[in-house]
């Protein structure tokens, strides 16, 4: 059994990874699951544009695209790392005796978990208008891979968003209205607003490869 306090996406192998992810401890849990899911859809598309010969400044544009992908898919995993510490301090503010002590500490980590998944998310934006890119541009051979990308990412945002919208709807457990949690966190709230134009943006180019992908009689 892995320990979940030493446990790293960035350093564990996949085998270890998941192995703590299946243990009943919450850390790592659903938002570090997925920054590995926004990790996997940087690997993809970086893979995607070094399989993608282009000439001009299309080349230049897949290079940069590519060279986005490998930084992004390392900040992916820091997040991950992250937001499995925030779910750590989620999970012990909670396992606190009721009182006064324990509804600060749920607060607080509500918000740190919020911002943990709300960063994760934000980082996951940047990733459509490449994936696009290659759905244009890319190998044609690989829109299969494409469209997995897009499936890793939608995941991914999904994920982070639901976080945000679960991490602050919990502030309410100390007294708090939403429309007091919207107007004391109102980039938060937005976040989850972004996030869901995200998806659906997702979606559509989704939507339009498996168009050209599914074959016809």
């Amino acid at each position: 059994m892995q320990n979940s306090e030493t446990v790293s996406a960035r350093r564990s192998t996949i085998d270890e990874w998941t192995e703590a992810l299946a243990e009943s401890t919450g850390s790592p849990g659903g938002g570090a699951a997925s920054g590995v899911m926004l990790a996997i859809a940087y690997g993809l598309t970086s893979m995607v544009a070094g399989y993608t010969q282009l000439d001009g400044d299309l080349a230049r544009e897949c290079a940069e695209l590519r060279e986005r992908a490998r930084a992004g898919r390392e900040t992916a995993l820091r997040l991950a790392d992250q937001d499995a510490a925030a779910s750590g301090s989620f999970g012990s503010a909670f396992r606190l005796e009721r009182g006064k002590q324990r509804e600060d500490a749920i607060r607080d980590a509500s918000v740190e978990a919020a911002r943990a998944s709300a960063a994760l998310g934000k980082q996951g934006t940047d990733v459509v208008s490449d994936l696009e890119w290659l759905a244009r541009h890319g190998n044609p051979a690989l829109i299969a891979d494409v469209a997995v990308a897009c499936g890793a990412l939608r995941a991914a945002i999904a994920g982070a968003r639901t976080n945000i919208s679960f991490d602050l709807g919990s502030l309410t457990s100390s007294g708090e209205s939403l429309s007091d949690v919207r107007k004391r966190h109102p980039v938060l709230w937005e976040t989850v607003e972004e996030l869901d134009a995200v998806l659906a943006r997702i979606d559509r180019l989704s939507d339009e490869m498996e168009g050209h992908a599914t074959p016809t009689t």
